[in-house]
């Protein structure tokens, strides 16, 4: 009979500490951890006699003493310290797993949306790309081809939050990151005059018909084309316009005009001789290609991490192009 009692005695303990309450463990829980029954109700936000109270009902449940407490002092007692050191771990936790669902719900539905130049080839970009999806396999990506000055636009009016565009200095009201330099060159066609000439000059150049990207006519600067025209007066008599690199890349090769596009884009058409690189001064034509981006508390994390990564990228491979 005794050892059938004891077992009932034992059943019902289990049964009394399975049904322990989630909320008199976290109000004792920041008991401990702030030191004090009014610390903890002002953390808590309720009033001291609630968790007076509280504290009392827990006692009662788990039959001991868990607070030695009086006007001036407060400590734990042995039992409390043990609970205290069991409901951290338990709290601890749950926040971990909170985080845990939280990142694992964005990862889910994450989505990096980019605006980028045409015909862009780098393999920084390619990378970045790589690597981001290896470490975020479930976020998507959405690409959209424009030019810079409306990629900067869309950025700054907050139709856009990331963008790949050329700049010649950084943007001074938006975050801009050098990515890397992109060469170009003043190419002709293979049915114009000075297709295979090694040397032209400055004058003839400055005579012929130009192909340009459309936002370099429209005053903001940001292609190479601007910075050619500034610096060598070529390409005042446009003959053909396009926002989209490859349009201006058929126009030269038909023979409308000259025009300057990017080099890695153009060597499959130098090798094939489509199109022939005209050397016009000893300093190589380029431009700066920077991830520019929205402020960062504007930003979704997906679109962060992204970012973070970028410069993650560049601080270990400070020379990749």
């Amino acid at each position: 009979m005794r050892n059938g009692a004891n077992n009932q005695v034992s059943d019902m303990n289990a049964l009394q500490h399975a049904d322990l309450n989630w909320n008199l463990l976290r109000v004792f829980y920041m008991i401990g951890k702030e030191q004090g029954i009014t610390k903890a109700a002002n953390r808590l936000g309720l009033s001291q006699p609630s968790v007076s109270n509280a504290l009392q009902k827990l006692e009662t449940q788990l039959d001991c003493q868990l607070v030695y407490r009086d006007s001036r002092s407060f400590e734990l007692t042995v039992h409390g310290d043990k609970i205290f050191q069991e409901c951290r771990d338990i709290f601890h936790s749950a926040e971990r797993i909170s985080i845990l669902v939280r990142d694992a719900e964005e990862e889910e539905r994450g989505r990096v949306s980019y605006q980028i130049i045409s015909d862009l080839v780098s393999p920084m970009l390619d990378e970045l790309l790589r690597l981001y999806h290896h470490r975020n396999p479930s976020v998507t990506f959405q690409s959209e081809v424009s030019n810079s000055q409306a990629i900067v636009r869309s950025i700054q009016q907050g139709r856009a939050s990331l963008g790949f565009c050329l700049l010649a200095t950084p943007l001074v009201n938006l975050p801009s990151i050098r990515l890397f330099r992109e060469e170009f060159r003043v190419f002709c066609g293979a049915e114009h005059p000075l297709f295979g000439q090694e040397t032209v000059s400055l004058r003839d150049l400055q005579r012929e018909p130009f192909i340009s990207f459309a936002c370099a006519t429209e005053g903001m600067g940001l292609e190479p084309m601007s910075v050619l025209r500034e610096g060598t007066r070529i390409g005042n008599r446009i003959n053909g316009l396009s926002t989209n690199i490859e349009e201006i890349r058929r126009m030269i090769v038909a023979g409308l005009g000259i025009g300057i596009l990017p080099l890695t884009s153009a060597r499959d058409d130098i090798r094939r001789k489509d199109l022939w690189p005209l050397k016009i001064a000893d300093e190589p034509i380029g431009a700066d290609v920077y991830l520019v981006h929205a402020p960062f508390e504007k930003l979704t994390p997906s679109e962060r991490k992204f970012v973070e990564t970028a410069q993650e990228l560049l601080a270990l491979y400070p020379d990749i192009d």
